[in-house]
C-alpha cells in the first residue's frame, strides 16, 4: 500500500521538505509516504472561490492512483487520536489499496471532492498554515504506525 499525499501549492522552504521528508522515510515499503505537489492556479479578481476550488479540484482528481482510497483533510472532518488513527491505518493495510490524501488550497476542497472521500479528517479545530499540515500529516502516520507496532516512538 502506497499513501498520496495529495496537495495544492509547490515550492516549499527547505524546513517544510526537510520536516516531512523526515518522517516520510522512517515509515516502512508496507506504508510508502509520497508527496505530490499541484500548482496553485492561477489567482485572478474576476474568479470566485468555488471557480477557483473547481480548478484545484480537476487538478487533483488527475492525480488520485485509480482505485485508491480516497481520504479529505477538511477543517469540518472528524477528529481522531492517535491511537484512532492508527486503527484507520490499520484497516488500510488491510484492505490493500492505495490510499490518496487530499489537501486543498486557502479555500479548502471542492465540494465534489468532498463528496467522493470515504473520510474527511480535520487534524484539529486549529487552523494550520498549509507548508505546516504536509508535516503533521506525516508525523502523525509515522506516530500511528508506531503503535501498531508498539515502536518506542508513541508512549501513550
Amino acid at each position: 500500500m502506497n499513501i498520496h499525499l495529495i496537495t495544492i501549492g509547490q515550492k516549499m522552504p527547505d524546513w517544510v521538505e526537510t520536516g516531512f521528508a523526515e518522517y516520510a522515510k522512517r515509515l516502512p515499503d508496507c506504508c510508502a509516504l509520497n508527496l505530490i505537489e499541484l500548482p496553485m492556479p492561477q489567482r485572478s479578481k474576476n474568479q470566485s472561490v468555488d471557480q477557483l476550488k473547481r480548478k484545484e479540484a480537476a487538478l487533483i482528481e488527475k492525480t488520485i492512483p485509480k482505485g485508491a482510497l480516497v481520504i479529505a483533510l477538511d477543517e469540518y472532518g472528524q477528529e481522531v487520536s492517535t491511537v484512532g488513527l492508527s486503527r484507520k491505518l490499520e484497516q488500510w493495510l488491510e484492505g490493500g489499496q492505495d490510499v490518496a490524501l487530499l489537501v486543498g488550497g486557502p479555500d479548502g476542497l471542492d465540494g465534489a471532492l468532498l463528496q467522493k472521500a470515504r473520510w474527511t479528517w480535520s487534524l484539529s479545530k486549529l487552523t494550520f498554515p498549509h507548508p505546516l499540515v504536509r508535516i503533521i500529516v506525516a508525523e502523525q502516520l509515522y506516530r500511528a504506525w508506531s503503535v501498531l507496532n508498539h515502536h518506542p516512538y508513541h508512549r501513550s
